[in-house]
């Protein structure tokens, strides 16, 4: 009699793949509970936002590494289905950090009705009709006969305001409603195709929806770039799955993931030696946010004249329509809004760093002088073959030497980031964050948010450093291996 045959052993490599996939899945998993936990409404730990975004970038770092071992075919699709899940979960609550989005609905609804957004303030009683319970409200009359307002009255920050010219007190999602908007055209044109396909009932979710379907878009052309170079396709959830684009683009829907959409579909269409494209859809990113024209510098490798005219054409015949409805009423809230943040001016954390070595007038004037150092040092290097990489100083250093208080900004960094893989950039975000959503007061804020800044460009210069060692060690390497045999020694 014989023994029944031993049970073969378990597959070891499929036990492997099972093992990885678990542990990926856990870990996209936890990036969503940690997501619902930063834009959950009525979170009594105030810090969550912040305290989230560190935890999810942590877990992001593990979830990418495990990218590595998902074959290169199918990676993609799970990228995206995990942006798509994650997305879903940002979606499920009202604006966590930023009501900016009720201005643009507000934008969309009155360009529905025919009028120029430009024309008439949210305060302006004139298009009482036109307002939606959940953007406006009746407010009350304070002990010192100022507005008021309830808390969390439309999911986010309540404003109270004054009706004009009523005067009676109101309550409004919008933020600065007594001044006219201060976006440009392709923004608005963006807000009234959102809201052109909702009833004026519908609240925030439309352009969160907008926002999730924008970063998917962007992952893809992410997919797509990094395939064309031969690169890791894996790296493009650096942009889809981190918390930053989801609570920015989508929780928050800022308007600023189309800017950057739009950039980095300029520089696509540039290295495909498309530079009169490149140039129109790079005059639509500036006509969306302003802010954009810091990557100028890094455009004009290519044919620059044709790049430039189609910008600037682009650029102008998008103010056409709004100039002509609204004149110079288009410039909108611009000149208060570069005022009110400290533009032309120092103080608070705006040029943060130049404040460390200077005070009085001088920090804009030596933030001014890096910035102009920077554009030329790009605008000498940029190569079709690096554009990304310099793409991403252009960008990265201009965000870091004027360090604006909205992280946002950074949503035109990010791809450029993954692409050019400069992640010590990434800690150009995290100040940003930092400084935003901390929440401390005087004298405390101040100093905390230089420190941010301060280790940001401590990153920055350590990965220019480690770079350059790298470099120098292949050019050591090269020489060496190229030393002809009679030169080591040998006989010829």
């Amino acid at each position: 009699m014989t023994d029944a045959s031993p049970t073969p052993p378990a597959d070891g490599p499929q036990r492997s793949i099972l093992s990885q996939a678990t542990t990926l899945t856990a870990l996209v998993m936890t990036l969503a509970g940690l997501l619902w936990w930063m834009v959950v409404p009525n979170n009594p730990f105030e810090a969550a936002p912040i305290v989230g975004t560190f935890l999810s970038w942590a877990v992001l770092i593990g979830a990418v590494v495990l990218l590595r071992r998902v074959p290169r075919r199918r990676v993609g699709a799970v990228i995206i289905a995990g942006t798509v899940l994650l997305g879903l979960v940002a979606v499920s609550a009202p604006p966590r950090t930023s009501n900016d989005s009720a201005r643009y609905a507000w934008d969309g609804i009155v360009q529905k009705a025919g009028i120029s957004p430009y024309s008439f303030v949210p305060v302006d009683e004139t298009l009482a009709e036109l307002r939606p319970g959940w953007l406006f409200a009746a407010g009350a009359t304070g002990e010192e006969g100022s507005p008021v307002c309830a808390k969390d009255l439309f999911g986010t920050e309540s404003v109270p305001a004054f009706g004009y010219p009523s005067g009676n007190p109101m309550c409004t999602a919008i933020n600065r409603p007594h001044v006219p908007t201060i976006y440009p055209p392709t923004a608005e044109i963006y807000f009234f195709g959102v809201r052109a396909v909702v009833p004026d009932s519908v609240g925030y979710l439309p352009f969160q929806l907008g926002g999730l379907v924008i970063s998917v878009a962007v992952t893809l052309m992410l997919l797509g770039a990094l395939a064309k170079r031969g690169l890791p396709l894996h790296l493009a959830a650096a942009w889809g799955w981190s918390p930053f684009v989801q609570l920015e683009a989508v929780n928050n829907a800022h308007v600023d993931l189309l800017a950057g959409a739009l950039i980095l579909a300029a520089g696509m269409l540039l290295t495909g030696g498309k530079p009169l494209r490149s140039g129109v859809v790079f005059g639509a990113a500036v006509a969306t946010k302003l802010i954009p024209v810091i990557a100028a510098p890094a455009m004009l490798f290519r044919r620059p004249a044709r790049f430039i005219a189609a910008a600037l054409a682009t650029f102008t015949l998008l103010y056409v329509p709004y100039l002509a409805a609204a004149g110079a009423g288009v410039l909108g809230f611009l000149p208060g809004y570069l005022k009110e943040e400290g533009y032309s001016q120092s103080g608070g954390t705006r040029f943060g760093l130049a404040q460390l070595l200077s005070a009085g007038f001088w920090p804009p004037v030596l933030s001014a002088a890096a910035l102009a150092v920077v554009a030329l040092g790009v605008l000498w290097r940029t190569r079709t073959g690096n554009v990304w990489e310099q793409q991403t100083v252009m960008i990265g250093l201009t965000l870091l030497i004027i360090s604006p208080n909205y992280p946002w900004y950074a949503l035109m960094l990010l791809p450029f980031i993954v692409l050019s893989r400069r992640w010590e950039y990434v800690a150009v975000i995290l100040a940003l964050d930092a400084i935003y959503m901390l929440p401390l007061k005087e004298p405390f804020s101040l100093p905390l948010h230089q420190a941010s800044l301060l280790l940001a460009a401590v990153a920055v210069s350590a990965g220019v450093w480690w770079r350059r060692r790298k470099e120098l060690q292949l050019a050591a390497l090269s020489g060496l291996n190229s030393l002809t045999p009679f030169a080591v020694g040998t006989t010829p």
